[in-house]
Formats: structure tokens, sequence, C-alpha cells
């Protein structure tokens, strides 16, 4: 696993080193500009990940991408958050504000780590063990939980306490059993291929509703169908009418 910094501050780029290295990552190059990165990358192999400020000595990190098709997997970390939607359109795996927190960081690499080739077959795997490969070969990792920003601080929400997710003015929502609402830096249409189907269903353009949140399903205007949640009441939440058989199917 090869890493890099990408940051213009020495002594912060020299902490985060000290950090990665307590995970036993270690960071191969130190760029400091945006200049110096986009040399660097038409030069030599893209690393595996990179930890990357946005605001460096001579301009945006964003800039990097303008020049240069990244291949390698981002992580960003920043004093500023204004440039988080931006920054999570690049397929970021993490947005972490500074001065970065050792768990946060540490959940941050785990993500990364979900998404790397899964090894060899281990020949001294027990039995239990290869029954379960075998029988799912081509298992996605779906997510299972999410991270998202309160004030100065992250809060980690489980899928299972998620009573559905929804998308009010260009935003998109987290609203949990407990009748709270969280901004999420992602869209619906991410969301959908990110969710494990069997336990998420996109209901409708505003809509993507887990199965365990469902407390009563009545039938509506036009052919629809009306979901009532145990604590959603913001909206009314309508099956549309041309996933109406497919969402049947799903509930069984």
């Amino acid at each position: 696993m090869t890493t890099i910094i990408i940051e213009d501050e020495k002594p912060a780029a020299r902490l985060l080193q000290r950090k990665l290295e307590k995970l036993n990552i270690k960071v191969g190059v130190m760029l400091h500009s945006v200049e110096e990165s986009i040399e660097w990358f038409t030069k030599n192999t893209h690393p595996d990940l990179i930890f990357l400020d946005i605001q460096l000595s001579d301009g945006l990190s964003f800039e990097i991408f303008e020049k240069i098709e990244i291949k390698s997997a981002v992580i960003f970390t920043t004093a500023y958050d204004e440039y988080a939607l931006k920054a999570f359109k690049l397929n970021s795996i993490d947005y972490l504000l500074k001065p970065i927190d050792e768990e946060d960081l540490e959940l941050a690499v785990s993500k990364f780590k979900i998404r790397l080739p899964k090894p060899e077959l281990n020949l001294q795997l027990d039995f239990d063990q290869i029954r379960k490969m075998l029988s799912n070969p081509f298992e996605k990792n779906y997510k299972k939980r999410f991270t998202v920003k309160i004030g100065q601080h992250l809060k980690v929400i489980l899928n299972e306490e998620i009573e559905c997710f929804f998308s009010e003015n260009k935003g998109t929502y987290i609203h949990t059993f407990d009748n709270r609402n969280y901004l999420v830096e992602s869209t619906l249409e991410l969301l959908e291929q990110e969710l494990d189907p069997k336990d998420f269903f996109r209901i409708s353009r505003k809509f993507i509703i887990p199965l365990l949140a469902i407390k009563e399903i009545v039938v509506f205007s036009n052919s629809r169908l009306k979901v009532i949640l145990p604590s959603y009441k913001e909206d009314e939440v309508i099956v549309s009418r041309e996933k109406v058989s497919v969402f049947k199917g799903w509930i069984g």
C-alpha cells in the first residue's frame, strides 16, 4: 500500500505522518503545493491513497484534478468545511477537519481498506470460512454506517438507526428513529448504489427507506402507495406509481 501526503504546512504534514505510522501506514512522499504535486503525478506511479489538504500555498488542491486524472483514493484533510460537497464529488473516501482526531483518522483509513481488493484465498482457512466465501464470491461491501458533521464534531450513524433518507432544497438528509435530521454529503443516486438493496429501497425521487422502518402501507391515489414511518412527519412518504410493482416484490 503506497501513501502520500499533500500539505503546505510541513509541521502539519509531519504530525499526520506520525499519526499514520501509529496505524502502520508508511508515507512515501510528502508534497507541499499544487505545482509540485502536478509535476510529481506526471512523472510517478500514482499511490493507492492520498491525504490531501485543500488550501495549498499556491492555490486549491482541486486544481490538481483539473490537470491530472488522479487514479488514487483521496482523504481530504482541511481546516475548512465549505469545500466538503466538492470534495465528495471527487469520489473521496472521507473529509477530515483539522485538528485531525486519531479515531476519525482510523475510521477513514478503515473505509479505504474496505475498498481494497481482497487477498487470495488463504489455504489455512477452516472449512466454514471457505464455504462462506464460495457461497458469496461476488458479494459487495455495502455501507453499514455514515459519518455526518455537526458543527465542529463528527457523528457516526449506523444503518440500524436510519428511518429514511430524503432530499430537500438540493440537500440529502438522514432521518433517524429518534426524530433527528442530519445532512449527508451525498445524493440519493449515490446512496442507492452504496446501500444493500435487500434492506433499502428508493421509493421515489425524494425517499430511500429501509424495510425495518415501515410501520404501515396504505393505498394512495393514482395507483400509488403511502408508507407510514415511525417518526418522519414532514411530508407524505409516497411510493411512485412506476415503482409500486417492484416495491411490492421487495417487501415480499
